[in-house]
């Protein structure tokens, strides 16, 4: 790399130690998880963030774009949400001069630079599929014409493990959209005295602006042009393929309890994250352990088990962990 883009990682890894000191201020505990979502949005992804209500999912998004210093739009996802309700509509205008009438569209909530989807999986598979055209397009279709959205864009979805009863399943094609699928948990019991003293109290953050809209869009560009090597990249493919049981490498774990592998775009997103997380560190290039921190978020959307492992209560974790054991 040039001495130039080393300086421009010391100062990525600077930057992204003071995006966490401001998101303390507001958000107790949850390490990881900030850690994972700061990670997708530095490599130009998207994050399904799973966990119960009450996990502070809606205020680390909220939290998040007030520190970057970029425009927020939360969509709460119903089962009566149609697609241009989040994409916009057209309305007729008149001229009082002439008397003329034309159309105008109307741009809808997902024109913002953070999205949080909330509840995804309560919206129909019509509403699902508007909001992951824009996650991978970064456009919008009406009316026969396209918008382009605003970079960068960055949408982060939850999704409730419980109250599945009028819930719409994302798709596994349209799971695999997103970068991370990120778990939240209940906090620590130290960390949840903290929660609750803080938040039943008069304190209020002052949170400072980290970065502008383009200053993330050169971090993201510095996370593509970082270098990796051969090795780390052949590795990283030879673990994807162990996901899949019809591949020779599979382990009789994957044999056993997996329908469906990984494609190739979990390798991508585990060099990606690799890149970013070795970024983080202020290293200028990433190791396979860099790629092993962020194996689970990448490929635990995108390892589906079957119904053995289901019956034996076994998760894509549980299988991921044992591929890990023999990688």
């Amino acid at each position: 790399m040039k001495k130039s883009d080393q300086s421009r990682i010391f100062n990525l890894q600077k930057q992204y130690s003071d995006i966490r000191g401001e998101i303390s201020k507001v958000v107790i505990g949850q390490e990881q998880v900030v850690e994972q979502v700061l990670v997708s949005m530095f490599c130009r992804g998207h994050a399904l963030i799973v966990g119960v209500p009450g996990l502070a999912k809606t205020l680390l998004v909220n939290t998040i774009a007030d520190i970057v210093d970029l425009s927020f739009n939360r969509i709460q996802f119903t089962p009566d949400l149609m697609p241009s309700d989040i994409t916009g509509t057209e309305v007729i205008e008149e001229d009082l001069t002439t008397g003329k009438r034309n159309f105008r569209y109307v741009k809808g909530p997902l024109f913002a630079q953070v999205i949080l989807a909330d509840e995804i999986n309560r919206a129909p598979p019509k509403t699902q599929s508007a909001l992951l055209q824009a996650m991978q397009e970064y456009t919008v279709t009406y009316g026969g014409k396209t918008y382009e959205l605003e970079c960068p864009f960055f949408v982060l979805a939850t999704q409730n493990p419980i109250e599945q009863e009028g819930t719409y399943p994302l798709p596994e094609a349209q799971l695999d959209r997103f970068m991370f699928m990120i778990m939240i948990d209940y906090p620590e019991y130290h960390q949840e005295i903290d929660i609750i003293k803080t938040t039943t109290s008069a304190y209020e953050a002052d949170l400072k602006k980290i970065i502008n809209a383009q200053e993330l869009i050169d971090m993201q560009q510095l996370v593509r042009i970082m270098p990796v090597s051969d090795d780390v990249i052949e590795r990283t493919i030879k673990l994807v393929a162990m996901t899949r049981p019809k591949d020779p490498r599979a382990t009789q774990e994957v044999q056993h309890y997996v329908t469906w592998g990984a494609g190739p775009r979990a390798s991508q997103y585990l060099i990606l994250g690799a890149k970013a997380h070795a970024a983080l560190q202020g290293r200028f290039s990433p190791q396979f352990d860099d790629v092993i921190h962020v194996v689970h978020p990448v490929l635990r959307h995108r390892v589906l088990t079957n119904f053995t492992a289901e019956a034996e209560g076994i998760s894509s974790d549980d299988i991921i962990k044992e591929i890990l054991k023999k990688a």
